[in-house]
């Protein structure tokens, strides 16, 4: 069989060459391919070009079986840590048994360690001179070991999510020169590790924000202030110094207050929502002043009612509604939850076990103080227990 004319040097042609030839005959030329008959093609190219794709393709990465087997025997939960960080298991320099010792001599039992991996599996990436650094950061700030097994229980991530040691000491050296104590790195540290995750620069910003915002407020103890703020609201240096002057600039100007007025304010009940997404804010603070406006509530009530207990703005629509309107089918006004805004704290279902514990037990809602319904578990049991008694 004589092969057509060009077709014999496609079939030898360099495997970079003919990769060239099979796109262009794949997506570019109906009339090459018109130039010989359909046998000859598909049986010199086309079965050849999908042996080379078939050489080329990406395979799934073997997992690390000593890893695997490892973990199993440490007790880790394999299914979730493979839910959460499913690449750990395909790398090959992993370091469990180093971190499982290093966090035995730290005070941490088997089971805590089991748990911290199953949450956080990329912990098994680190390595023992990284560990050992970081440990002896964290205890610049936390007083013992077991303090710190404590937060790695809760918070696997905060510990090993990072492997930046230096922003870490950076910022911890830079923190303690602004003034905060030892106390506020611990609830920084705490609830809010991602903060000496940050470039020291993202820092330096937001306390020179809030340093502003003192000394523009006629404050002239900015070192108290920033203080102050921090440990009421361990998120707020993770967040954006925008986001926090929008939100100061908000309550200002939503509810009319002077310099001295919102100083107050920020340094007391606000500091919470200033973290908070300033879309969020709006929204919210919306609807609460528009549900209240339904109620025949004016503008003062509702200033009164927000300025009292500024959480309220973390409530989202649905649930706000809900509860109020709850509270008014019960016959409870709208001016006794105004006065007693944190009741609106507990869940519905809440309000409407206590609410009836309480009318089965002859208490009368419409006169008396409603906030026993936002009261701990604990003592609001107590108060029952000695009502049905009555």
């Amino acid at each position: 069989m004589s092969i057509p004319k060009g077709l014999g040097y496609l079939t030898i042609m360099a495997p970079r060459n003919l990769l060239c030839i099979r796109s262009n005959f794949l997506f570019d030329s109906r009339s090459w391919m018109a130039q010989f008959p359909a046998e000859i093609l598909f049986r010199s190219v086309s079965l050849r070009f999908f042996g080379v794709k078939c050489d080329d393709a990406d395979s799934e990465p073997l997992e690390n079986k000593k890893l695997l087997d490892n973990l199993l025997t440490m007790g880790v939960d394999v299914d979730m840590a493979k839910k959460r960080q499913p690449g750990v298991f395909h790398k090959k320099g992993t370091n469990e048994q180093d971190l499982e010792m290093f966090l035995l001599s730290k005070g941490a039992s088997k089971v805590i360690i089991a748990s911290i991996i199953s949450r956080y599996p990329r912990a098994v990436t680190r390595n023992l001179d990284s560990l050992s650094k970081r440990w002896d950061l964290w205890r610049r700030i936390i007083k013992t070991d077991l303090g710190i097994v404590n937060i790695l229980e809760r918070s696997p991530e905060s510990f090993f999510r990072s492997n930046n040691n230096l922003d870490l000491e950076k910022n911890i050296e830079f923190l303690y020169s602004v003034g905060l104590t030892q106390k506020c790195l611990c609830r920084l540290l705490t609830n809010a590790p991602r903060t000496f995750s940050n470039t020291l620069n993202l820092n330096k910003q937001m306390i020179k924000l809030l340093q502003e915002v003192s000394m523009s407020l006629g404050n002239n103890d900015p070192v108290e202030f920033v203080k102050n703020i921090i440990f009421k609201n361990p998120f707020i240096l993770i967040q954006s110094t925008k986001r926090v002057k929008t939100n100061i600039e908000f309550l200002q100007s939503t509810f009319n207050l002077n310099n001295e007025e919102l100083l107050v304010l920020i340094c007391g009940p606000a500091a919470e929502i200033l973290d908070l997404s300033n879309d969020y804010v709006k929204r919210n603070y919306t609807n609460i002043k528009e549900k209240l406006f339904s109620l025949d509530c004016t503008e003062e009530m509702v200033h009164k009612f927000v300025l009292s207990y500024p959480d309220m703005i973390f409530l989202g629509e649905k649930k706000f509604n809900d509860k109020i309107d709850f509270l008014i089918e019960k016959e409870i006004s709208i001016s006794q939850i105004i006065d007693s805004p944190r009741i609106l704290d507990s869940s519905l279902n809440t309000l409407k076990s206590r609410i009836k514990e309480l009318i089965d037990a002859g208490y009368n809602l419409s006169s008396s103080n409603l906030s026993l319904l936002s009261w701990s578990q604990k003592r609001y049991k107590a108060k029952l227990k000695k009502l049905n008694i009555e």
